[in-house]
This record gives C-alpha cells, structure tokens and sequence, in this order.
C-alpha cells in the first residue's frame, strides 16, 4: 500500500474517498445487526456526540481525544461506533484511530489495506510477536496523532508558545516521515504527517485482551493508555465507555457455528462524561516532564529524545519511576471507567483485578479460562 499522498494538509481524495466507504459501510452493516438483530441500549450518547461535534473542524481543535473502555469480544470495535448517527461515521477526518492486532488484521495485502483504510494502526503483542511491546512504532505514532503536528519535544518541555498554526501558515516546524515500520520490513502509511490528523480521536483498549468475566469486572490497565496520556502534546482528553453484551453476541466459548455472531441478546453502551483531565493526570504529567527534563539534562543522558513519542532513554523507558508514574495512570484510567460501571448499577468489582501481580501467575494461552477470576479470556 502506497502512503497516502496529496496536499500537505490531509491525504489525497481517493483515498478519503476509500476510507469513508470502508468506514462508512462497515458502520451500516453494524448498525443493522445493533438495531435490527439485537436488543440495544445506548446511555450518554447526546454528550458524546456533541464532543464529535466540537471537533468537527480539524483546523479548530485544541487538544486529542481518547476514549477507553472494557474490552469484552472480538466484535467490540467497530460495532460499537455504529451507535452513532451515520452522519458521523462517513466522516474519517472526526472517526476514531484504533489500535488493531497485527497478527489477526495485517495477516495479507487485503486484510491490511482494509483495516488501514478503516484507520486502524497495526499493534504488535508480546505473546505473538518479537516486535510488540510499548515501545514499539505503533504507539509513536499513535502519540503524534493525538499531539499538535508542529510540536516538538523540546517546546512540549518548554512549555513554550504554540508555533503557528500549519493550516493558515502552510509550513510546518516539525515533520515526520510518511511511512514507518512495525517489523523492519513491512511499510505502514504514517497518518501523522497530516495536519488534518493532529489532535485525533485515539480509542483503545487498555486490558489488552477479550475478558468476558461473568460481573463483567475488568482485568488491569496496561501501560500504552499511559504513554497516550503522558507523552501526547497537549493532555488529551478523555472519555471512559463501558460496554456489555457483546460477550452474549461472540461468547469465547461458543460452537459451531464459531464465526457468525449470536442474535436477539440485551446490548448496553454507555458514554462517560469527558474528564477533566487536567485534574485526574495533571500531577503525574508534571513528574512526567521533570523526569524526562532530568535525564535530557543529566550526565546519563542517552540520546537525548528528541522525536516526540520516542524513548530512547532507558531510564524512561523502563526506570522505576517512570513504571511507577505508568502505574499510577493506568490505574486511574481504570478506576474512570469502573466508576462509569457502577453508575450502570453493575456491582462493586474486586480491586485485585486491577494489580497486574494478580495477574502475574496466570497461565499463557491464546484462548483460556482464567484461574485467576473464571473469566474466558482470548488474545487471538
């Protein structure tokens, strides 16, 4: 797949034009099965249409967008986006980026070129591939998407004045390569190189894995929603979702026939209020910057990170306080969305479920009933 080339401020039309059909019609198809096959009910939907609705024009956004919910099938995104109104969904320039497994949605030409299309970013996982882990290109690029196209680390640091604005000005003080590599080997179009594309909508998955719990408790967060949050320039902000149902639709234990998703069962969707993000990461973002501010300026400095959303540091790559500071955030993102779940009247979960040293014993496997909660769980 050739990069998407055309005027410095978004990709060529055919491409647009390809991207709206893919988007747009997979959200038909959802929508069909969500309202027409299934039993559905959608909580806070006006609020999170009228966030869509503020950042309508690229050219006027002031910050990214992050939406984080519990991951429950294989079926979750997109069906879940086709609760919004069509209206929305054949408009790439507002859609979300997700984060796709590479081993499951870049396995040939066509699977690739679809899920691209569909503005999906192929994600390495450690249990599949040498080349997963938080550090690989996936989440630089994910991290330039949600950030300002003209920022560079060392004003994200400054805190200096916003450079001019490259939509009015046509230039650009940053710039990135068009494509990247997720393998040394493969050629995935950067998205980033677009100033149509700043300050994008991220949504994510942070359990990082289908959890199908029977009270619908959650597994803990991992650390890729940590580096959006930390990393990312401005502080996005942030919309916790919660979802259920969709394990009914695609249970993990199902049979013949595997493949087609399960009619007629109750669907919940239910938007978060945006959080005020300031107020929930504002003190780990600032230990965050004098972290980073440390070791650009101590005598171990290696480096010296100067790409934005690249770490080549190994103190802040996988020092104690920046898995402390990622800890941290995580585990208030995932107390966001549990909030949002009590609010649904689902009962109070087992906060042991959130400490990743709950999980560390538990056996590997693709597809699994966990013997840490009964849960199935699936990471195909």
């Amino acid at each position: 797949m050739s990069a998407p080339t055309g005027g410095q401020q978004g990709p060529s039309l055919p491409w647009r034009v390809t991207s709206s059909l893919v988007m747009g019609v997979s959200s038909c198809i959802s929508k069909a099965f969500l309202f027409g096959l299934s039993k559905t009910e959608v909580y806070g939907l006006q609020r999170f249409l009228d966030i869509l609705d503020s950042r309508a024009d690229p050219a006027k956004r002031q910050r990214g967008l992050i939406t984080v919910s519990n991951h429950i099938s294989v079926l979750d995104d997109p069906v879940i986006w086709s609760v919004l109104p069509l209206g929305y969904t054949f408009r790439p320039q507002n859609a979300r980026w997700g984060l796709g497994a590479h081993d499951i949605c870049f396995t040939n030409k066509l699977f690739a070129n679809f899920f691209t299309y569909g503005q999906v970013l192929p994600t390495h996982r450690l249990k599949h591939s040498q080349h997963g882990g938080l550090f690989q290109p996936t989440f630089t690029e994910a991290i330039r998407l949600l950030s300002s196209p003209s920022t560079s680390p060392s004003e994200a640091l400054s805190q200096a004045s916003p450079p001019s604005d490259p939509f009015s000005s046509g230039t650009l003080t940053y710039t990135y390569p068009k494509t990247f590599t997720t393998t040394g080997q493969d050629v995935v179009p950067s998205p980033s190189i677009h100033p149509i594309n700043r300050h994008s909508w991220i949504h994510i998955f942070p359990e990082g894995a289908v959890h199908q719990h029977p009270a619908l408790d959650m597994r803990y967060f991992r650390w890729g929603i940590s580096r959006l949050i930390l990393e990312s320039e401005p502080l996005p902000d942030v919309v916790p979702i919660f979802i259920d149902g969709f394990q009914r639709v695609m249970p993990e234990d199902r049979t013949f026939p595997r493949f087609l998703p399960r009619i007629r069962k109750q669907i919940r969707v239910a938007f978060g209020d945006v959080l005020d993000s300031e107020a929930v990461f504002g003190d780990l973002r600032k230990r965050w910057k004098e972290l980073v501010e440390r070791r650009r300026n101590g005598m171990n400095r290696v480096g010296g990170d100067e790409v934005l959303g690249e770490l080549r540091d190994e103190e802040l790559r996988d020092g104690p306080e920046a898995r402390e500071i990622r800890i941290e955030v995580a585990r208030r993102v995932r107390e966001e969305v549990m909030k949002l779940r009590r609010q649904m009247g689902y009962p109070e979960g087992d906060p042991t479920l959130g400490d990743a040293e709950t999980w560390a014993k538990e056996k590997q496997g693709k597809r699994y009933r966990s013997a840490v909660d009964g849960s199935l769980i699936s990471q195909d």
